[in-house]
């Protein structure tokens, strides 16, 4: 043996693999031991020669093979693949390889090499283990992998390309190296199958040889990779001769299949050239280098940014997973689109669209006009019958004993013969019953012209034929059917259209069929979804009734009265039915014998449906007329024995085969099970899908193969035919030794414009078709234009096949509208003249006429894809897809391509069935080299490539694809994809061009006059007077407390505490409505000197150090607020950490403590517990917190002295909160802004000592801790407080309260009203029963610092309205870090008004009001009132200078209550100015301002106000720091988040942001994990529509991972670290290339 010295183990495992492979096929007799030996020494020979190991070659040049080692083509040659599928199929396996498209083959892979410069590592979706996990396959039904529907014509032509393996870098030598490379990749659960997506190649050893595609020439030529390699391998000189003695045997036979055009005419264009074949060299793929992020020095792109701990920005280095993924994603992108988009959008401009410019070089039709071609004359035969049942009844009565149709049982052996005889006695005896015996005596529920549905199964032929005949007989018109199986049939309410259309009411079955139909429990058969209600009556003859002697059916000669029904279903799924009249019928009959040529008592094996189309019009109908036998192969043994056909072509000297391109390649695949097999007898093989551009491919195979079991070349019969027109041309059958039809050879690029073009240049995208012969005798065809008036096209031209014949189809039945557009159509020529009288009918087909007349058709209108003007067929794209290798991750017979609309183009979807056993890194590589395939290929990008699970798409009867209802899957979110790969970068070429941005700096036009910046009115609005009381005798009468002796909220507070002691201020309820706490002003002070006692005590406290306060929402809270101002302190108020989630909130509260150098801890009993608990320490150094003080159990005591700060300017509190942009910031509240701002809310909201308010609201930070703590010391009302955790215990917790207390005023957060929206929505009836009513409220006002929640208010308002809540009601409150409170809807004043603006100007940061409902139209409420003593300006960030009211800009404020500035350990003086005390760059310049952060414009509405002016609202629309800048434009998240969260029903939350220049989409998702890859397409198709973005990665979680904080606000930024950090455990990520 030659492997002496070779250690096996040793071996590379895929060679081990090829070995054991050859010991299985020696064993199984597949092989010789001769050519067993030579094949195995081949596969040793590299591992004797020590080789030495090649340094790795540069990417961009292929390495030559060297000339020394002859090495064998490894285990993925074609021809191994081919084999190893037919010992799979004897196994019992699924077949896979059965189509051979050598030219194909070798243009894609010519295509993939020539991308092979530009390929990218192109990043690969992360995927959680348990998003799909395959079933067994053993307890899979093995999905069919070859359909057999009139649609599927992708299992009809395809053939394996090899894979040209990538280069291997050395160090990636060893498989084990690699694994554990992969494994320290990542910590998280996604790790095993992303660590493949830095697209590293998998490990190969570097002495493998590379595979060489195997294949035999054909009559095609073999294509060229438009781009050499700089070095060749050698060429097989062998070869050469053979290649051009066959081309010139090619071009001699096709120079005599041209006829010379006549003189007038031009001639048609010489399509059937034929290019010396040659063979492309071998090229290799390089491997897919890692993309590295950049290093620190040189991008800030590489960087995260974090907030330290004393909230400072830090940049920290990005190095993770997922950010060199992105890394990749952005080199991908780097790649030049097609076509080139133009440079700058121009400011104002309204467009949308970009438009391509007409490129100079389309190729434009030149030839002349068509002359209409005609058919042979139909031929007048003197014993043709007037009708064709008068046919059936003179062989039923003059050859009764002659065999009509053989059926065959599922195992293809013969189950019955019906005989002429019986056919005519059965029929008879069927009419007559129709007629006679339904119904009573008195009723004839059928007469002559009724529909009837014809409901029988593909196994039962007999019964079908008695039927269909019985009808003509009876003058009923049949409409023959599918069996439907179950209410969920793909496409059944469709086939209720057509039976409601077709007025249909009866429907005959047979006995067994009628069994198997699905039925409700009282045994009646189910009324289908869409479906008329229906008769069912059983045909079978036990049930008919023989008919008197004197009874015979009615025979008229064939009229223009429908005889039958054909149903057909359209591109969107619609099933129309065809209705063929009685001399159509018969004239087609004719015109069929006349073209094949059939002879009385001929055999014919039919394998198409006998229900419809070729099946019907030979197997049933022609057959009858010239006393054939027919013998019909179902489906279903064609599945089992897919040879049967073949065999039963022997076994019954059959003349005449009846087939699809599917049958003859499962016939090929099984060939070598039989070998004593003859075709010889066969005169006709009809190949009914021979007008598929990709059928030549098979008839070829088929002919190479069963040439030596005696079938003839001239036997094969192509032809065309469509439902409307019927037969459109077939070739006829040719004398032996005739030279073969002409081949065309044409340009796929002059295609997609609709013009031939013979292929000259390109090898890689020209498409060989055959054609389908000449047009049918006595029928007259054109070409006209697919789209617009029917204008005939030049001779150079692409159009669509009309036909004007007697043998056609007559209307769509029920539908005269559609019938017009389709029956009726007469030509025009170029000036849009008529060019006659006669009307033609549309086939559907696209074609040419070539020279001699023959008929060439390219493809179905059904399957055109109409993409940026150019038109692409469906057959092509599924033809190249299905070419390239190995297509082991999918099956070959369930792919289906469609289009769907995005943003003004059709976009290409490409839908497959994968494997069970395929892997995550095939299925990845595969779908990324089809997207390359075609690109290059066909010029066009594919937009989304959606691998399901094996048997899941919908299927025809006859097992296709059912493509309707899989696009509406797809577009519903219902397709459950396994695998997706959305490509928008490279097809959405339309979208507008991006912005520059214009210069910023004040100009001349800026002037200011008066109110006007630059000629419009200046947006700006204030708040009404805040005045001050000076008369202490008006003060006394109003019990208020004077202002101006009282600055602080420490003297209120012991003043209401002398003047009305009982008073209660506050009131605390739980989760059951029950007070647990109350404080009188006396109660609150006594507390509040208890806690300052306490603070006193402790020495190392001196006034003014900082004093953090953690307490669960309650009066403890606001005892502790006090104590710390009487003992002057400054109170921090902190949220208490979680006690169930420790490890995430403790951090915070320990960050805040720190950077507020806080000298002592106030808090509770269990808190301090809890902060010096095990738990706590696992997540924070315990032993350094600062002093705690328990305040639970104080004793009385008294504070030496209650503090008086000096000056109001003092700092009251510290108020800490984190931005929605994850910043920790803390704002200096002095006292004098505590009074103005309690001042000011007692304005608005009109409160006093007998007041009562109810607080539902977290009280640690913003307007939330000053309603809460401060508000009612200041004006003396009463504020029940229900702490919005209690809400979880008892949802109507919050509104019980408000109708029993009967609160007038209430305070939110929008946490609180989605809590009470979500989860009492279904409960108002039962709230409405407990007596909760809402119509005492006045105002129930959100507390929030973001745009408001219109659609959640108005939710909330519709909700609750049954309770009596006024819509007027509900309002909101806006608040941010510089100004806690600046509008705040009170209770005086005009209610909060809605506008309408456009969102594409919106983006150019201007405002332009539209109509409600008006597309792109955002809707946005007003932000409240502005709160007495504030004022408002509208400013542009960039230069600081004024906007008019129609500029978006940043809201500056100016009031008494402004914050004094950012509490920071080290002074940043400098963004302290610019927050807090900046000024106007022009206009007013002394004015101090602070800057909110938010941008937001003002308008004047038609409202007035309490001194009758017209009222300016204010809106805000979002945080400056939020925005996205893309494309030169601004967007707002929320905005992008709405329409996400629109595009699935399982989408609970969506939040979006930018890394560099792509937008990342996060959706939580609360449906089940097989939805997860639904919602990658939707939310690419909606933001694309709305906002038009592309998104760059959709990432799907769990519920409740987008981080939220307390006010109900999305942290964005958090969100953004975690998926860099790869901290979110997505379920899925996808890279949109």
């Amino acid at each position: 043996m030659s492997d002496r010295g070779v250690d096996l183990s040793a071996l590379p495992k895929e060679v081990r693999d090829q070995l054991a492979e050859l010991d299985l096929e020696l064993s199984e007799g597949d092989i010789t031991q001769k050519g067993y030996e030579k094949k195995r020494t081949k596969l040793l020979a590299p591992f004797i020669i020590q080789t030495p190991v090649a340094p790795p070659q540069n990417d961009a040049q292929p390495s030559a093979p060297s000339s020394s080692s002859h090495a064998p083509a490894p285990a993925n040659s074609s021809r191994y693949r081919e084999r190893r599928s037919r010992r799979t199929h004897r196994n019992g396996g699924t077949r896979d390889d059965r189509y051979r498209s050598d030219i194909h083959t070798e243009a894609v892979q010519a295509a993939l090499a020539k991308n092979k410069e530009e390929k990218m590592a192109l990043p690969m979706p992360t995927k959680r283990r348990s998003t799909y996990v395959q079933s067994p396959i053993e307890t899979r039904t093995p999905p069919d992998s070859s359909s057999g529907s009139e649609d599927e014509t992708s299992a009809r032509r395809q053939s394996s390309v090899v894979a040209p393996q990538p280069q291997v870098h050395p160090y990636l030598q060893s498989p084990d190296y690699w694994m554990n490379r992969s494994a320290q990749g990542s910590s998280t659960s996604s790790s095993a199958s992303s660590t493949l997506s830095h697209g590293e190649a998998k490990p190969q050893p570097q002495s493998q040889p590379q595979p060489q595609p195997q294949y035999k020439p054909q009559y095609q030529p073999l294509y060229q990779p438009h781009h050499q390699p700089l070095q060749q391998p050698q060429q097989l000189p062998h070869r050469q001769p053979q290649e051009q003695s066959r081309t010139a045997a090619v071009t001699d036979m096709l120079a005599l299949s041209r006829i010379a055009p006549s003189e007038n005419s031009a001639p048609p264009p010489d399509v059937t050239a034929v290019a010396p074949p040659s063979r492309g060299p071998r090229v290799d793929l390089p491997s897919n280098a890692v993309a590295r992020g950049m290093s620190r020095g040189h991008s800030r792109s590489s960087m995260m940014e974090t907030a330290d701990g004393r909230g400072n920005m830090q940049r920290v280095p990005v190095n993770s997973r997922v950010s060199t993924k992105i890394q990749q994603l952005l080199n991908t992108l780097k790649r030049p689109k097609r076509p080139p988009l133009s440079e700058f959008f121009t400011d104002d401009s309204e467009e949308i669209v970009q438009v391509p410019q007409p490129d100079p070089n389309t190729p434009r039709p030149e030839g002349r006009q068509i002359i209409p071609v005609k058919g042979e004359p139909l031929g007048v035969v003197s014993n043709w019958p007037p009708a064709l049942q008068a046919a059936l009844a003179r062989w039923g009565a003059t050859q009764g004993k002659s065999p009509a149709l053989t059926a065959l049982d599922i195992t293809g052996k013969p189950l019955y013969t019906l005989t002429y005889g019986k056919l005519w006695s059965r029929s008879v005896k069927l009419a007559y019953t129709l007629l006679n015996k339904l119904g009573t005596k008195n009723e004839q529920i059928l007469k002559p012209g009724d529909r009837v549905a014809l409901v029988y199964p593909n196994s039962d032929p007999g019964m079908f034929w008695v039927a269909l005949y019985g009808c003509l007989l009876a003058e009923v018109i049949p409409v023959p059917i599918e069996v439907p199986l179950s209410r969920k049939d793909a496409g059944i309410s469709q086939v209720g259209f057509l039976l409601g259309s077709c007025g249909v009411g009866l429907a005959l079955t047979s006995e067994i069929c009628l069994k198997g139909l699905p039925k409700t429990p009282t045994g009646e058969i189910l009324q289908f979804k869409g479906w008329p209600r229906m008769k069912w009556v059983i045909t079978d003859s036990k049930y008919l009734t023989k008919p008197s002697k004197d009874w015979q059916p009615h025979i008229p000669t064939a009229n223009t009265d429908p005889a039958y029904i054909e149903y057909k279903a359209s591109k969107e799924g619609t099933v129309v039915g065809v209705a063929v009249s009685k001399v159509a019928m018969l004239t087609h009959c004719q015109a069929l014998t006349q073209a094949c040529n059939y002879c009385e008592g001929e055999t014919l094996v039919n394998v198409l449906d006998f229900k419809k189309d070729m099946g019907l019009w030979h197997g049933v109908l022609t057959a009858v007329m010239n006393r054939i036998h027919t013998i019909s192969v179902p489906y279903a043994v064609m599945k089992a024995c897919p040879l049967s056909w073949v065999q039963r072509v022997h076994m019954n000297k059959a003349r005449v085969a009846l087939v699809k391109c599917r049958d003859l390649h499962w016939a090929m695949m099984a060939h070598r099970d039989q070998r004593d097999i003859s075709l010889a007898s066969l005169r006709m093989l009809i190949v009914a899908d021979g007008a598929n551009p990709w059928s030549v491919s098979s008839c070829d195979a088929f002919l190479n193969l069963f040439q030596s079991y005696g079938l003839k070349p001239e036997v094969i019969c192509p032809c065309a035919a469509s439902p409307e027109a019927m037969t459109v041309a077939i070739r006829r059958p040719g004398v032996p030794g005739a030279p073969l039809p002409a081949r065309a050879i044409l340009s796929m690029g002059g295609l997609s414009y609709g013009v031939i073009r013979v292929n000259t240049e390109d090898k890689n995208s020209a498409l060989t078709v055959q054609d389908v012969g000449h047009v049918m005798p006595g029928a007259l065809m054109c070409i006209v234009r697919p789209d617009g008036p029917p204008q005939l096209c030049k001779t150079d031209e692409i159009g669509e096949i009309i036909i004007n014949s007697r043998a056609g189809g007559m209307m769509y039945y029920g539908l005269p509208g559609l019938t017009k557009n389709t029956f009726e159509v007469i030509p025009v020529n170029a000036n849009g003249v008529p060019i006659g009288e006669i009307p033609f009918v549309r086939s559907g087909l696209l074609g040419f006429v070539g020279p001699g007349s023959l008929i060439f058709v390219v493809g179905k209108i059904e399957g055109l894809l109409m993409v940026s003007g150019r038109r692409h067929n469906a057959d092509d794209l599924v033809a190249t897809a299905l070419a390239v290798e190995p297509v082991k991750t999918v099956y070959r017979g369930r792919i289906t391509v469609f289009s769907v609309t995005v943003f003004y183009d059709e976009r290409v979807v490409i839908v497959a069935e994968q494997r069970p056993d395929a892997s995550e890194e095939d299925s990845f590589q595969w779908m990324s080299r089809v997207l390359q395939a075609i690109d290059s290929i066909h010029q066009v990008g594919l937009y989304c490539l959606a691998l399901v699970p094996a048997n899941t798409l919908p299927k025809t009867p006859l097992g296709g694809i059912h493509i309707s209802d899989t696009k509406q899957f797809f577009l519903d979110g219902n397709l459950h994809p396994c695998n997706i790969l959305m490509c928008p970068h490279t097809c959405v070429t339309n979208l507008p061009k991006p912005r520059q941005k214009q210069p910023v700096g004040v100009g001349p036009a800026s002037v200011m006059v008066g109110n006007l910046v630059a000629g419009k009115r200046i947006a700006q609005a204030v708040g009404r007077d805040l005045g001050m009381i000076e008369d202490q005798d008006l003060v006394r009468k109003l019990c208020m407390w004077p202002t101006v002796m009282h600055q602080y909220l420490t003297e209120a507070l012991q003043w209401r505490a002398q003047t009305d002691p009982d008073h209660a201020l506050y009131v605390l309820l739980n989760a059951k409505g029950v007070t647990v706490g109350t404080a009188t002003c006396v109660q609150l002070h006594k507390r509040a000197e208890k806690i300052a006692a306490a603070l006193y005590e402790k020495s190392s406290i001196n006034t003014g150090e900082n004093v953090v306060l953690l307490y669960p929402p309650g009066i403890d809270l606001i005892a502790a607020f006090y104590g710390c101002l009487y003992a002057g302190c400054v109170p921090v108020n902190v949220r208490p950490p979680h006690p169930q989630n420790l490890a995430a909130t403790l951090p915070t509260v320990r960050m805040i403590i720190d950077v507020s150098k806080a000298a002592c801890i106030l808090t509770t009993q269990n808190l301090m517990r809890t902060l010096r608990s095990k738990e706590a320490a696992a997540s924070v150094n315990i032993k350094t917190w600062p002093t705690i003080i328990d305040t639970d159990d104080l004793p009385r005591r008294r504070p030496p002295q209650i503090y008086k700060p000096p000056t109001a300017e003092m700092i009251a509190y510290l108020d800490f909160s984190v931005s929605t942009t994850g910043m920790l910031t803390g704002v200096k509240i002095s006292h004098a802004a505590v009074s103005a701002l309690c001042r000011s809310i007692k304005l608005q909201c009109e409160l006093y000592s007998s007041r009562q308010i109810a607080i539902c609201l977290d009280p640690y930070c913003g307007l939330g801790f000053v309603l809460w703590c401060l508000a009612s010391v200041y004006s003396g009302h009463q504020s029940i407080l229900i702490p919005p955790f209690e809400l979880e215990s008892c949802l109507s917790l919050w509104l019980s309260t408000l109708s029993q207390y009967r609160i007038r005023d209430t305070f939110c957060s929008y946490s609180v009203m989605e809590l009470c929206t979500k989860g009492l929505g279904t409960q108002t009836e039962l709230l409405k029963a407990r007596g909760v009513n809402l119509s005492c409220v006045r105002s129930c006002v959100v507390i929030a610092e973001e745009r408001p929640r219109l659609t959640l208010s108005q939710s909330f308002s519709k909700l609750f309205k049954d309770l009596g809540l006024s819509a007027r009601a509900v309002s909101t409150a806006f608040g941010s870090r510089v100004n806690l409170a600046v509008c705040l809807q009170g209770t005086t004043g005009p209610d909060p008004c809605t506008v309408y603006v456009d969102m594409k100007s919106l983006r150019h940061d201007r405002v332009r009001l539209v109509e409600r409902g008006a597309p792109q139209s955002l809707p946005l409420m007003e932000s409240g009132k502005i709160l007495p003593g504030v004022r408002v300006i509208i400013v542009n960030p960039e230069t600081k200078g004024p906007l008019g009211d129609s500029h978006l800009g940043e809201i500056w404020v100016n009031s008494p209550h402004n914050a004094s500035g950012y509490y920071t350990i080290y002074g940043e003086e400098s963004l302290q100015a610019n927050h807090f005390n900046t000024k106007l760059s022009f206009g007013d310049p002394h004015t101090l301002w602070a800057r909110t952060g938010y941008l937001g414009f003002v308008k004047r509405t038609e409202l007035l106000d309490a001194s009758g002016d017209r009222h300016d609202a204010l809106f805000v629309v979002g945080s400056l720091d939020e925005t996205l800048e893309l494309r030169g434009l601004r967007y707002h998240p929320s905005d992008i988040e709405t329409s996400v969260s629109r595009a699935h029903r399982s989408i609970a939350e969506s939040a979006v942001f930018t890394w560099t220049n792509l937008l990342v989409v996060v959706s939580e998702l609360c449906g089940s994990e097989q939805d997860a890859l639904d919602l990658v397409p939707l939310i690419t198709n909606v933001v694309l529509e709305e906002h038009h973005l592309i998104v760059g990665v959709v990432v799907v979680v769990d519920p409740g991972v987008i981080p939220i904080n307390s006010r109900g606000e999305k942290q964005r930024m958090h969100l953004r670290d975690s998926f860099l950090a790869d901290q979110l455990d997505p379920i899925y990520v996808a890279y949109n290339m």
